[in-house]
């Protein structure tokens, strides 16, 4: 896909999942955005550039209850010197929470899709924690989770299980016989399937050893439909479904 294609299948997603986003979300200053590019010293990821053009003043109800994703702060955290230059890493999400201060950065020695690697790490340096192969689904991936699936009266969470490293090949044509669709195009490392009265959401971590096996959520109604589509997935696939939580509780 082009870098315009993309941008247009992300923003029909978020307008149509969170309709007020388009009076709430502000982005950052041409200005603004082309410092951030003399930080990077390179082109900034196609999608990056959207992100900030649309959102890196304000991502509206998108935003993150401690993760600052604005130019300004981003900016800010250079000029103080809270973060050190590298040509590989650019910080792009502060943590406010001291409890937890691992802080977004692109990995720019992987780049993805018009995109680039979302990693975590102290400010200075240190141990990555990788979280998504790009922005864009890591975005995507939040958006559906906090006004879709969270939003259904039944929840479920846990693993599914393959014996083949590209889990989704397997997932994929179910779920499209099951009536799903996906919002967006993603990569193997994160899946996302919308119907009417379901949504499914998965992830694994990129670069991950443990690559047969996905984290999932699933909403939907009430807890027979839920299990119905489990159970699909168990009977009709080589998948294993091993769930761990249900919201609220069964009786």
């Amino acid at each position: 896909m082009s870098a315009l294609e993309i941008e247009l299948e992300m923003e029909e997603l978020l307008l149509r999942i969170v309709p007020e986003l388009k009076e709430q979300w502000q982005g950052a200053s041409p200005e603004m955005i082309a410092r951030i590019e003399r930080l990077a010293d390179r082109p900034l990821p196609p999608f990056y550039r959207w992100f900030l053009s649309r959102m890196g003043k304000s991502m509206g109800a998108l935003a993150y209850p401690t993760l600052d994703f604005s130019a300004q702060r981003v900016l800010a955290c250079y000029a103080e010197k809270l973060v050190a230059p590298d040509p590989r890493f650019l910080l792009i999400g502060h943590e406010s929470n001291e409890m937890m201060p691992l802080h977004v950065f692109y990995d720019f020695d992987v780049p993805a899709r018009e995109d680039a690697l979302v990693t975590e790490r102290d400010a200075m340096g240190g141990e990555l924690y990788d979280r998504f192969e790009t922005l864009r689904e890591m975005l995507a991936w939040g958006a559906i989770l906090k006004f879709r699936v969270n939003k259904m009266p039944q929840k479920c969470e846990g693993i599914l299980s393959s014996d083949d490293p590209d889990l989704l090949s397997r997932l994929e044509p179910l779920m499209s016989s099951l009536g799903f669709t996906k919002p967006i195009s993603t990569g193997s490392c994160c899946g996302l399937y919308e119907r009417y009265d379901v949504v499914m959401i998965c992830k694994r971590s990129p670069r991950e050893e443990l690559v047969g096996i996905q984290a999932f959520r699933l909403g939907g109604r009430d807890a027979g439909v839920l299990r119905k589509i489990l159970g699909r997935i168990t009977t009709e696939s080589s998948l294993e479904v091993e769930v761990d939580e249900w919201t609220p509780a069964l009786r």
